[in-house]
């Protein structure tokens, strides 16, 4: 592996151990650490003499598995917010909980609402950008809704759903730009196409979900511009031999990234098995469609404006038991899920968490493997693959939770 120039450098961290880089996984490799960048990545009977007195970081010193950073871009809140109504000091308490679980980098991700609600999240969230982030990186935001379709709305409160609005995105693009870096629609519904076009022009993902469109509706907006589908199975039409469905069309083309919450209640582990062997080169992307009670025990919450209960792990309407609502995942739970329940190689398992991702909001040259140059997002996990390390731009974070 390269490595980058040190001249100006200060002594950061060595953390050894088994390292899955781009190449495959080194037996006995090494990560060099500073000033939030990978210096180096290999093999460490290569390491160059530059990094050799290097500290050698204490979380690492047995070993362990070395991967990156978990990049979540569908999470709705956690540790008992939900970014709907969250402050600066939410935000930090939502960011520091999904970093103890391995995630480096997310999206906040907003619900079906009214404009004025989705305008105070964007400003939140670009204030606390600006401040900088101590723990877990906001990228951006995922606008889920309110462009969707009120048949297929779940836990999306269907009093907000409104046509797709280009001003609206001219309107946010202009005022905060970058800001926005994935919009789920459905492709079906009015000025949906149109907005599809003008999202891809802006380099923003156009995702399909909670959508009653048709195999050859969604071929038509995939032809337009649309990349990506959330939580896949999940509000969408199904697949039937005759009427393959949204789910269909995602599955047959190649140019739609699918979503998967891996917790084994949305989706039966054979079927994400099917989509993975279907999704197989980068697109496939583990996502944990968190809500505010993820981290937090038993009882009754909200999502968005929607009252939830969560029983034994599992959040559903409450006054609609039958609509799942959101999920209490975390991202290393889902990788173990990957592994342990799908099937998935380790490597599967990662890109699907990190370089997928990465690729999905266009940051694959700063995060999501580990390389030089990168962003020092890396985890160290043990041969149980639990969670025994975290660091978040070169910083190791407090020991997860």
């Amino acid at each position: 592996m390269a490595e980058v120039n040190n001249t100006n450098s200060t002594a950061g961290e060595l953390l050894f151990g088994k390292i899955l880089t781009p190449a495959g996984w080194i037996e006995q490799g090494v990560v060099a650490l500073s000033e939030e960048a990978i210096h180096y990545a290999g093999e460490a009977a290569w390491l160059p003499e530059a990094y050799a007195h290097w500290p050698v970081g204490e979380a690492a010193n047995n070993g362990g598995l070395l991967i990156p950073g978990f990049i979540d871009v569908h999470v709705h809140g956690g540790a008992g917010h939900d970014f709907m109504y969250a402050d600066a000091e939410a935000l930090e308490s939502i960011t520091r909980f999904h970093a103890s679980q391995g995630t480096t980098t997310m999206l906040a991700t907003t619900m079906t609402a009214d404009k004025k609600s989705i305008d105070r999240v964007i400003a939140e969230v670009d204030a606390f950008r600006t401040a900088g982030m101590p723990y877990a990186q906001l990228a951006g935001l995922h606008l889920e809704g309110p462009f969707i379709s009120p048949k297929w709305s779940g836990a999306q409160n269907p009093e907000h759903i409104v046509p797709a609005n280009i001003g609206w995105l001219e309107q946010w693009e202009e005022q905060y730009p970058g800001i926005i870096r994935q919009v789920t629609l459905a492709p079906e519904c009015e000025g949906a196409l149109e907005a599809v076009l003008w999202l891809r022009k802006h380099g923003i993902t156009a995702a399909l979900g909670h959508t009653n469109a048709t195999f050859e509706e969604v071929i038509a907006a995939a032809d337009a511009g649309l990349n990506q589908a959330v939580h896949m199975f999940n509000a969408m039409t199904p697949l039937h031999h005759r009427k393959p469905g949204a789910a269909g069309a995602i599955m047959f083309d190649p140019r739609i990234r699918a979503e998967i919450i891996a917790d084994g209640i949305h989706v039966h582990p054979a079927a994400i098995t099917v989509l993975s062997r279907l999704k197989n080169a980068n697109n496939l992307i583990l996502i944990t469609d968190a809500m505010s009670a993820t981290g937090l025990s038993d009882g009754e919450y909200t999502i968005g404006d929607l009252p939830v209960l969560v029983q034994g792990g599992v959040a559903r309407l409450k006054e609609n038991p039958e609509a799942l609502a959101g999920s209490t995942l975390t991202m290393i739970r889902g990788y173990r899920y990957l592994v342990q329940e799908v099937g998935l190689s380790l490597e599967e398992a990662s890109r699907a968490a990190s370089l997928t991702p990465a690729i999905s909001l266009g940051m694959e040259r700063t995060t999501g493997s580990l390389e030089a140059g990168k962003r020092g997002d890396v985890l160290l996990l043990d041969d149980a693959l639990e969670l025994r390390g975290v660091w978040i731009g070169g910083r190791k974070i407090a020991e997860p939770s």
